[in-house]
């Protein structure tokens, strides 16, 4: 059977090789071994050992013993039967639910029956939503108290949740349905769960940051993001918006500066927080946000279902959440608002922005959105000349009066020592010698970086290194930086 192989594999007697060992021993073995205990009784005993027990009573009364799942059918028969086989049957109604049959096609059939409710009743098969069931031998011990405290806490102050916050686990998720038949469901430790991926080892949250427009190793930042969906959500927006440009305003309606990135805050969160909760938990593959120089894209396990479309993400929609137990929650603390508006919000948000229109896509089993960074060419990060001049030590930089945005860049990195290959990645280059003339050597004729090996400067083992004046100059742009973010 295509579905039964899967999960089922059968001992039957016709398949073991001849072998100097009694036929009796190796079906309680078998017995002792197996996970289900299947039963076909006819009207026959079969034979009896020096105690009088046939072979068969002593395999149903050990399955007994042992609790293993017993499923007795018994064949209907115009004779009659011999009178143990007779007290078996009996012995066998008195304890469980028997099934008789008259033909061959009816012993399938409900054998077929029992097998497929005893793979839903084990968690094999689900007939509910993914979040809905129970995560596989988790118990109330991996619900971690303080998680749910801190959502009491959250959820009373964003929608003033009902449920206060000495409130009981079990009660907590009692009224969330996050337990199924006393057990935490998959949502319930999606949300709550001590460690989340001991159960849904895929469920983690992996961030990189390319300085290419495309994916290429060695990846300059790589982070595998674990916990709850709360605390994923949280370190992934938090990743993405450290490597995003920024640029702060002038205090002309206030104290303080406004701070500007080239995606705005909101976008990236509604993005990242629709993925965590909408991604299929079913599949080994994890949810993956991408930085590039000029988009952000984020790859989620799953598709979207009918009625919608992608078409229908642009416009107003009716929310149709994957895991409506996850979803609540994260409606609760205000994650998200339950009420289809996200993408519809990212897209103005990206409009107001000025960035081109978020694009949505399917792709190998992936729902992928794209959000479209501010295009910054590199002459916009500059370093004026002036400043470069009032840095104590630092000379003019001769004809180039701006270090470009990647300039700026490999000199941060240049604070420890790298190789050209490193430094390449970040501008997005392959040519070596163009490399050579066009970036590193007016830092290094700015004597704002120099050689670990100036003497050889081909050298395989060569690297590059900030100067006392280059850190000089990163040192004043932070302070002033962080002056006006004040």
């Amino acid at each position: 059977d295509p579905l039964f192989r899967r999960f089922y594999d059968v001992f039957l007697f016709e398949d073991v090789p001849a072998q100097d060992r009694r036929a009796d021993d190796l079906y309680l073995d078998e017995v002792e071994q197996c996970d289900i205990y299947i039963g076909l009784f006819g009207c026959d005993y079969g034979y009896e050992d020096a105690k009088g027990v046939s072979s068969t009573q002593r395999e149903f009364d050990m399955a007994g013993e042992l609790s293993r799942p017993r499923f007795i059918f018994v064949k209907k028969s115009t004779s009659e039967c011999h009178p143990k086989m007779a007290a078996l049957i009996d012995k066998a109604g008195s304890q469980l639910i028997r099934r008789r049959f008259t033909s061959l096609p009816e012993l399938i059939s409900a054998v077929y029956a029992s097998l497929v409710h005893h793979l839903e009743d084990v968690g094999c098969l689900r007939t509910g939503p993914f979040d809905a069931t129970a995560a596989h031998n988790a118990t109330l011990e991996d619900i971690s108290p303080e998680k749910v405290k801190w959502f009491l806490s959250r959820a009373r102050n964003a929608r003033d949740y009902a449920l206060a916050e000495t409130t009981p686990v079990t009660d907590v998720l009692t009224h969330l349905d996050l337990l199924d038949k006393g057990k935490p469901n998959h949502a319930a430790i999606l949300l709550f769960g001590v460690k989340p991926q001991r159960f849904l080892i895929s469920s983690e949250l992996k961030c990189m940051h390319f300085h290419t427009l495309e994916k290429h190793k060695p990846i300059p930042s790589y982070q595998i993001f674990k916990g709850t969906v709360f605390d994923m959500v949280d370190k992934a927006v938090d990743f993405v918006m450290s490597k995003l440009n920024r640029s702060v305003g002038t205090r002309e309606l206030g104290p303080q500066a406004p701070v500007e990135y080239d995606i705005p805050q909101e976008v990236v969160a509604e993005g990242i927080v629709n993925a965590v909760a909408h991604r299929d938990y079913t599949s080994n593959a994890s949810v993956e946000v991408q930085l590039f120089p000029d988009r952000l894209e984020i790859w989620n396990p799953g598709t979207i279902h009918p009625p919608l479309t992608l078409e229908k993400l642009l416009l107003p929609h009716a929310s149709q959440p994957n895991n409506p137990l996850i979803a609540e929650p994260l409606f609760l603390t205000k994650y998200i608002e339950k009420a289809g508006s996200g993408t519809v919000d990212m897209l103005k948000r990206c409009r107001k922005a000025g960035l081109r229109q978020p694009e949505f896509l399917i792709d190998s089993g992936f729902f992928v959105l794209t959000i479209w960074r501010k295009v910054i060419p590199d002459s916009v990060v500059q370093v004026e000349k002036s400043q470069l001049e009032s840095v104590s030590g630092v000379d003019k930089i001769g004809t180039m009066s701006a270090l470009s945005r990647h300039q700026v860049e490999i000199l941060h990195k240049c604070l420890t020592d790298n190789g050209i290959t490193e430094l390449m990645e970040i501008a997005g280059r392959t040519d070596r010698t163009k490399f050579r003339n066009q970036v590193l050597n007016p830092l290094i004729e700015a004597r704002l970086l120099e050689m670990t090996v100036p003497d050889k400067p081909r050298s395989s083992k060569q690297k590059y290194r900030a100067t006392v004046k280059g850190r000089a100059l990163l040192k004043k742009q932070t302070r002033e930086a962080d002056t006006d973010g004040k």
